[in-house]
């Protein structure tokens, strides 16, 4: 039983639009902090400027807030992250380039402590050392052999490391792995891990170049400092959390450490490697929550526009990974806040099914009342060039729902609701106009004006009864009236299209009709 007050963070970084993985990493966040009454923190970790790309932090806010994952702390009602403390955003600023002064304090008590240290290398000198180990097929490793070598704080006198400092901003702060040493840990996910700490290298923590930490010394200080309880995210940080563990020990705070939980990959349709944007533009399918226009002009696609419901796209989201347990397949916000746990997260990759997607929209679709589908409607129909009734595009909802898997699907299912045909489907034709057809369609036209009221049940007893006295084939009858009114082998019941178009319209279709075939 949870006991602690609970408090997450979504710590995503803004170098470009917010993959789909980071959106389910960023519910599963949600659904945890909600089902324990705790809160979601939004973070934005803008520490590595070189990839820093205009316009992700707005587009990573706007995402959440269309799949309806609201944050309780870092983002202020305008919609902008919070720079100012007050007593709903405590812990502000929450963009850590406005915190950059804390993380150099932190970064020199390491130093002091004598658990970090400068290092002098340029970029020029690592390259040759990766070179040489790899000359001798060896992995080059920045650990506690290689850094006895090199120009470091380690290495030299306090004021030749002074003299270095004041020369120069290309040196960094390294985190001085210890010797020896087995860490133990936990993973809410995966269980127990351990790690031997020669294996892992001396990590940069602070870059003077551009006077920023790493993600590594920031996220651990923030972590902390904003009373972070557990940190739920992808596996691809799962070889990070020894350094993580041992920076907690460094400073002191091990027993305040959050709990961690690394998610499974989102893997390409086939389980083959990770889904990427490349896998969505050879499929078909996108990989954003929504459209992406990248300051170059690039164009990606994403699931709002692409006519996706977002409480869709997050049912679909929670499934990728998670597994409640049940045979059920459709949730709520709010079912899944009831029904997630932790403890039910695979551990394995979960591959992505496209065409489940579109299921998900369906039955999403499928629910909603007929009224709210023509709010969406209206304006595709407006867009054609359309004037019609909120009645009329509520009975064609009603009769074409069924068959739609988005909104936008509408427009095909029931164009010839609202525009007669001008043209004839040519196999139909060949298949259902014969010699003796437009007799039978005459007949049929003279029944039908006679026919009140002109609603489904009349029209159907109508064209039925007809049909029995005069010996023909209903097949024969109706196919001949569909190719008439509709102009194509589609569409429900020809009543019921009759219905919603009128005596008048349809009179005045087979009218055309029999002048036109």
């Amino acid at each position: 039983m949870q006991t602690e007050k609970v408090r997450v963070r979504f710590a995503p970084s803004p170098t470009g639009p917010l993959h789909m993985g980071g959106v389910r990493t960023a519910l599963f966040n949600y659904l945890f902090a909600r089902q324990h009454k705790g809160t979601f923190v939004l973070r934005i970790e803008d520490t590595d400027k070189q990839r820093y790309v205009p316009g992700a932090e707005k587009y990573i806010i706007e995402s959440l807030n269309w799949c309806g994952i609201i944050p309780d702390e870092g983002v202020a009602s305008d919609g902008n992250m919070v720079s100012e403390a007050s007593s709903r955003h405590p812990f502000a600023p929450y963009r850590q380039s406005e915190r950059k002064h804390i993380y150099r304090e932190y970064a020199q008590q390491l130093i002091d402590q004598g658990d970090a240290y400068y290092a002098f290398d340029t970029p020029e000198e690592l390259e040759s050392y990766r070179k040489e180990a790899e000359s001798r097929g060896d992995t080059f490793i920045y650990n506690h052999v290689f850094r006895n070598k090199t120009a470091n704080s380690l290495n030299m006198s306090a004021q030749e490391t002074g003299r270095r400092l004041m020369e120069n901003n290309h040196w960094v702060i390294r985190f001085k792995i210890p010797v020896n040493k087995t860490i133990e840990m936990t993973d809410l996910i995966r269980g127990e891990v351990s790690v031997e700490s020669d294996t892992l290298d001396d990590k940069v923590l602070w870059k003077a170049n551009d006077g920023l930490p790493t993600y590594h010394l920031a996220n651990i200080v923030d972590d902390h400092l904003m009373e972070i309880s557990h940190v739920i995210r992808g596996e691809e940080w799962l070889p990070s959390l020894p350094l993580h563990y041992l920076l907690y020990e460094a400073f002191g705070w091990q027993d305040h450490r959050p709990q961690f939980a690394h998610l499974p990959l989102l893997l390409k349709p086939d389980g083959k490697g990770k889904l990427s944007k490349r896998d969505g533009d050879k499929l078909g399918f996108p990989v954003f929550p929504l459209e992406w226009n990248s300051p170059e002009g690039d164009r990606s696609r994403g699931y709002r526009e692409d006519g996706y419901y977002p409480e869709a796209f997050v049912n679909l989201l929670a499934l990728l990974g998670w597994n409640p347990g049940t045979e059920q397949e459709l949730f709520s916000m709010d079912d899944l806040i009831q029904s997630f746990s932790l403890e039910r997260v695979a551990k394995s990759g979960a591959r992505f099914n496209p065409e489940k997607a579109r299921w998900f929209n369906q039955q999403y679709l499928r629910s909603r009342s007929d009224a709210r589908l023509v709010q969406d409607f209206i304006p595709v129909l407006q867009s054609k060039g359309i004037k019609t009734t909120p009645l009329k595009a509520e009975k064609v909802v009603s009769l074409i729902k069924s068959r739609a898997t988005f909104v936008k699907d509408f427009w095909d299912l029931s164009h010839y609701f609202f525009v007669p045909p001008q043209s004839f489907d040519m196999t139909q034709k060949k298949k259902h106009w014969k010699e003796e057809t437009p007799g039978i369609v005459l007949g049929a036209k003279e029944v039908l004006e006679a026919c009140t009221p002109f609603d489904v049940p009349s029209i159907d007893k109508t064209l039925h009864e007809w049909i029995e006295q005069s010996q023909l084939k209903t097949g024969q009858v109706m196919n001949a009236l569909r190719l008439c009114v509709v102009g194509e082998p589609q569409g429900p019941g020809i009543a019921d299209i009759m219905a919603v178009i009128g005596k008048e319209d349809t009179l005045a279709r087979l009218e055309f009709a029999l002048k036109t075939l």
